[in-house]
């Protein structure tokens, strides 16, 4: 078992992964501030490639591939992101969450 040096939440996001040959959407599954991990249709990443990803909104954000198990990938971010900026990125755009909130009832 690998030892996490942040802790992982459980999300799900649309995100936009750019490699040098292109860009494509992916679905974050997972998100910490030192990472996150990628279904990606595709698959063809490579370990240590270098790519940019956009957190729905959020981004872009340097990162490096470093696994694969298709049709998932880990991303480490170059930098890791602000506490704030996770916790905004959980709270706004986790797809599981949307839609859940009270919608008043027209008088």
């Amino acid at each position: 078992m690998v030892e996490r040096s942040a802790e992982r939440h459980d999300i799900s996001i649309v995100g936009k992964l750019r490699t040098g040959t292109g860009k494509r959407d992916v679905t974050i599954v997972d998100l910490s501030d030192q990472g996150c991990r990628i279904f990606d249709r595709m698959g063809h990443l490579p370990q240590d490639l270098a790519v940019t990803i956009k957190i729905g909104p959020v981004g872009p954000v340097d990162a490096t591939v470093r696994w694969k198990e298709q049709p998932y990938a880990g991303l480490a971010f170059d930098r890791p992101l602000y506490p704030a900026v996770l916790d905004h990125i959980r709270d706004h755009f986790d797809l599981r969450h949307l839609g859940r909130g009270q919608i008043e009832k027209p008088v």
